[in-house]
Formats: C-alpha cells, sequence, structure tokens
C-alpha cells in the first residue's frame, strides 16, 4: 500500500537497491545481512520501501516499510484533514442512527428544514453523547464523530448559532403535528404528563418569568412539559410557557392539544399538582380517563383511610408483589356534586410510615426549639405553627408568651403516616391503579435524563428564536435517547445478571471505544475487532458485528477514501443492513 505522496530516495550508500517488476520500478532497503554458514557469505534482508516516480529518478512514492526503518521522515506532501480527527469514534452515532432509521426523523426533518437536517440531528446526537447543550463545544464533538451532515461536512460554532437564530418557529409546530399523526390513534393508551422548570440567563426571551425555580438560584425560568405515551413508550409532544404559571392551569391546555394531534381513547397518569375540581371536570367533559395521585392529608382521603384502616394493612390479599405496599380499592365522589363514582385505591407502606413520621417528628422538634428562641420576643410565626401549636401572645406587646402541642392534630397526622391514594375513573384493581402511576417513573426519567444527560438544565441562549430552536432540538434528543434507554433497559430485563454498562452513560461510553483510524493511505479503517461488552450492547439494538463494519465502509466512502478487504475484514455483511449511511 503506497502513500498518496513524493518523497525522496533515502541516500544510504550500499543500502538501496531498484528492482524493475512489470511497469514498475521498486526501491528496496537493505536492512540487516545475516551470515550463511553453508555458502559461508552474508545474506541481505532486504524490504520493499517504496515505488520510484515516473516523472522523477529521485522520488518514490513510499509505502509502511519505509515510515518503519525512516521514522523522521517528513510527508510533508500527503493531504492531511486536519479539520477532522485521524481517530474517529462511531460506535454512539451508529446507534444513534439505527434509531433516526427507526423512527424515520431524518426524512421527517429534512422535509421541515431542509438541507440543514443533517446540522439539526447532529446537534440532537451531540447533546446525547456529550451530556451537553452548548453550542461552542459542537466543533469538538464533530471533529472526532461521524456526522450526519453532507459528506460529514464540520460546522463552527458560528454556524450552529446562525442555524438556530434562522429557525422559524412554524418548523416545531410542524413537526409535532407530523410526529403525532404517525401514532396509532385507535389503539387505547396512557398518557403521562409531568412538567418542570429551567433557567435562562437571557434578555429578550418573552417567556422568562420569575417564578418557583427548582435549581433554587433564583434565576428567571420558564416551563418546559413533557406528554409521554406509557403505552408504546415513546414521547408525543411537549410544551414551553412562561415560568409563572402554574402546573395545575396549564393541564386544561394541554387536553385541548392532545385533542387536536386526535388523541381520542386514552387516558392521563398525572402526580397530584394537577388535581383540582376544574381539572377533573374538563377531562370529564373531553371523554379522557385519569390516574391522579391525591395527598393522604386532603380531608377526603384522610376521611377514607381513617374508616378503612385496619382492615387491610396486613391482609396478604392485598399485598401488591413488586412494590412492597398494601392496598384496596373503595368507591366514592371525588366532590359533593361529583356526578361520577371515582374509585380511591388507598395503599400502605411500613417503610413511608416509618419516613414520614421520622420527618414529623423531626419537623416538631424543630419548631419547638425555634419557639424557644422567640419566646417573650414580638415574633409573626408562618401557618405551619398556628397548625402544630397552641400560641399565647401579650396582649400589648404581642410578644410570644408559651404555647402548647395540639395534640389532636399531631396525634391524626401521626395515625396517617405511610398511607397515600390513587384516584382513576375507571374501574380497576388497586394493583393495576399502582403499576400505571409507576409507569410515570419512564416520564420522569426523560426529565431527569433532559437536565443531566443532554445538558439542558439551562437553555444557555440569548434570544427567544434561538430558545425555541433549542427547546426544539432537545425533544428530538429525547426521542432518539428515551428509545436508547428502553432498549437497553429490555435487554437487560433479558439477561441472568444486571451488569452496569447496561445504562445510557456507561453504554455510551463504552460505544465511543469503537474507532476507526485514519491510517497511512488517508482511508480510515476499524483499529480493532468488537469487544464482548461491545457486541452485547449492541445486540440491544439488533446490530452485531456486520452492521459495525458495514457502517465502517459507508463512513469512509463519504470521507472520500478507498475501502477494501482491510476495511471490511473479508466479511459478507448482513441481508439486513444498509450498505450506506441511510
Amino acid at each position: 500500500m503506497y502513500l498518496k505522496a513524493l518523497v525522496d530516495i533515502p541516500d544510504v550508500s550500499g543500502k538501496i537497491v531498484t528492482q524493475r517488476k512489470k511497469d514498475s520500478t521498486y526501491i528496496f532497503y537493505e536492512y540487516d545481512r545475516v551470515y550463511d554458514p553453508v555458502r559461508k557469505y552474508n545474506v541481505p534482508k532486504r524490504a520493499v520501501i517504496g515505488k520510484l516516480s515516473p516523472d522523477d529518478e529521485r522520488k518514490m512514492y513510499p509505502n509502511g516499510n519505509f515510515l518503519k526503518y525512516f521514522p523522521t521522515a517528513e510527508l510533508s506532501h500527503i493531504n492531511r484533514d486536519v479539520s477532522r480527527s485521524c481517530c474517529l469514534r462511531i460506535g454512539s452515532w451508529l446507534v444513534i442512527k439505527d434509531i433516526i432509521r427507526h423512527y424515520d426523523l431524518f426524512g421527517l426533518v429534512e422535509d421541515i428544514i431542509g438541507r440543514d437536517a443533517g446540522l439539526f440531528l447532529d446537534l440532537a446526537a451531540f447533546s446525547i453523547v456529550s451530556e451537553n447543550n452548548a453550542g461552542q463545544y459542537y466543533p469538538d464533538y464533530a471533529y472526532n464523530h461521524p456526522l450526519f451532515t453532507q459528506d460529514m461536512r464540520v460546522y463552527s460554532d458560528s454556524k450552529v448559532s446562525e442555524f438556530l437564530s434562522a429557525m422559524p418557529e412554524w418548523c416545531s409546530v410542524e413537526f409535532l403535528d407530523r410526529w403525532n399523526e404517525k401514532r396509532n390513534h385507535r389503539e387505547k393508551i396512557y398518557i403521562s404528563y409531568d412538567s418542570t422548570n429551567k433557567d435562562c440567563q437571557a434578555g429578550d426571551i418573552e417567556m422568562l418569568e420569575y417564578g418557583h425555580s427548582k435549581s433554587g438560584k433564583g434565576l428567571p425560568v420558564f416551563n418546559f412539559s413533557v406528554a409521554y405515551d406509557k403505552t408504546n413508550r415513546v414521547p408525543l409532544f411537549y410544551e414551553a410557557y412562561p415560568g409563572s404559571i402554574v402546573d395545575v392551569s396549564q393541564l386544561q391546555y394541554m387536553l385541548e392539544k392532545a385533542k387536536s394531534y386526535g388523541y381520542r381513547r386514552c387516558g392521563f397518569i398525572l402526580d397530584r399538582g394537577y388535581f383540582c375540581k376544574s381539572n377533573i371536570q374538563y377531562m370529564d367533559s373531553c371523554g379522557y380517563e385519569f390516574i391522579i395521585m391525591v395527598k393522604g392529608k386532603k380531608r377526603l382521603v384522610s376521611e377514607l383511610v381513617l374508616q378503612h384502616k385496619g382492615s387491610f394493612e396486613v391482609d396478604r390479599s392485598c399485598f401488591i408483589k413488586g412494590h412492597r405496599i398494601y392496598g384496596k380499592t373503595v368507591k366514592a365522589k371525588l366532590f359533593a356534586d361529583d356526578e361520577h363514582d371515582r374509585y380511591f385505591h388507598l395503599f400502605h407502606s411500613t417503610a413511608l410510615q416509618h419516613s414520614q413520621r421520622s420527618s414529623l417528628e423531626l419537623d416538631l422538634e424543630r419548631m419547638g426549639k425555634m419557639l424557644g428562641k422567640y419566646r417573650m420576643k414580638p415574633v409573626q410565626l408562618p401557618d405551619v405553627y398556628e397548625h402544630y401549636f397552641e400560641l399565647y401572645y401579650n396582649e400589648q406587646s404581642k410578644a410570644l408568651v408559651h404555647w402548647k402541642e395540639r395534640a389532636d392534630v399531631i396525634q391524626q397526622e401521626l395515625s396517617l403516616c405511610g398511607y397515600f391514594s390513587i384516584v382513576t375513573s375507571e374501574k380497576m384493581s388497586a394493583q393495576d391503579a399502582m403499576d400505571l402511576y409507576r409507569s410515570r417513573d419512564s416520564s420522569e426519567k426523560l426529565f431527569r435524563s433532559d437536565k443531566t444527560f443532554l445538558g439542558n438544565r439551562s437553555l444557555r441562549t440569548y434570544s427567544q428564536q434561538s430558545a425555541e430552536a433549542k427547546i426544539f432540538i432537545e425533544f428530538v434528543a429525547l426521542i432518539i435517547r428515551n428509545r436508547f434507554y428502553t432498549l437497553l433497559k429490555d435487554e437487560m430485563e433479558r439477561m441472568d445478571e444486571h451488569p452496569n454498562y447496561m445504562t445510557v452513560p456507561a453504554a455510551l461510553k463504552e460505544l465511543d471505544k469503537i474507532e476507526m483510524v485514519r491510517q497511512y493511505d488517508g482511508v480510515y479503517r476499524l483499529d480493532h475487532a468488537l469487544t464482548k461488552t461491545q457486541k452485547t450492547i449492541l445486540k440491544a439494538f439488533g446490530l452485531d458485528s456486520d452492521a459495525v463494519h458495514t457502517t465502517a465502509v459507508a463512513i469512509s466512502e463519504t470521507l472520500g477514501g478507498k475501502t477494501g478487504a482491510a476495511q471490511s475484514g473479508g466479511r459478507k455483511h448482513g441481508k439486513n443492513q444498509d450498505n450506506g449511511l441511510y
């Protein structure tokens, strides 16, 4: 294999030999001499180090042996692409490409965005692999990874900034319309809906407002919510709205959006932050079922708990396997004027009981010490003190004189520790209600992965249009990473053991060890065979060594290299694998 470079024939006296074969003249280097006792003279050991240039008898095209015997020689004429690393990490990109193909995301994004669809998906892949959403770091990712752009072109951070600021708002609307149009609307599904908020240190972003920031930094925030199809395990749509709007106020707008996407036969799984009379009635009017958590201290629930307390907590027929709790279902009205019977699933957990009792007792102890500090001082205490203590003040100075615990209030709350309830609009067992509600873990993992593993805890942008574009890319990244997570989880459940490399972050790091190296002729080739761990991870996605070799060939061809047996290892590619990138 000869390099695409011309070098001077080495000037080493007595060591260089030329030999013509057919139409080419080869340059040999004598690297050793070995004495032959039979023939009684030294036999030279030679290796071909290059091929004579037909245009200049003082030049030759070197090969790998030349670099071995003349390692300090400069090959200044070799065309090296300095914009791309000589080592490409292809494993994680290969899996992300397969997920993109599964959902036909490239075609969908290309129809909407056009020629920059590749850059859009590269930014999504960058946030997944690098766990970062800062556009200035994208070129670092592009430097050593394959790309979805045309000819795998590497774009600068200024191009990324320009791309984000120029993306029209209607692109995300069109994507969500088409994405939800593909779903099976005849199937009965359960949609888990939840929201969070995010910081943004920007100026000209309309939806930024001061609200209850979950980061605790006191910065202006915006709210971000996702509707997740628990049945098919796929995100459906998202909402971004001002940070001052509370969750309970946004639910009805989300229900209208779900209706506009054609979801009729579905139920919504909600946490207790969405519980209110108007929301329940609105879901009834839309014909939607619901599963919602209700605080155990709410009057209606506490009355039901006290009424049925002792009837199920130690009854093994009420034990719910997999959750280690006891449950019972009773029928009652949610409100005095409720037209429908609701199903209250009452649960008791000994672990939760211990935790809540300990927390309550610590709070009472802390409040008691705080009251001691304010004795004989004028003070205005929060309402929670009035709830647990009878407070006595001096009428003239308004100083706190004395206090005592409200024994009846504390006793009732202690008796309710460990109890909670889930309310459903349709009849089901306590086991089914708990299983469905706990499926919200998937949507909660979406938010955790969005903030932690996609680097989207903050937007890091300074204009409304860029912010909307980033949120759009973030949602597509969530779609990809969610499938990554679910397929790994499914594979791990089929395994006898649960290895620690089957989590998404660990799998991405392991897959990034699958590398292509640019060799002497400028062609990228796989550096080594797959490890057992890498094969196990790829199996979760229906991929194998043949898929890796096929993709490696396509990457090399895209980057302008010549492929051959050294690239593919002489293997026959699987019938179901693409010979190209898509």
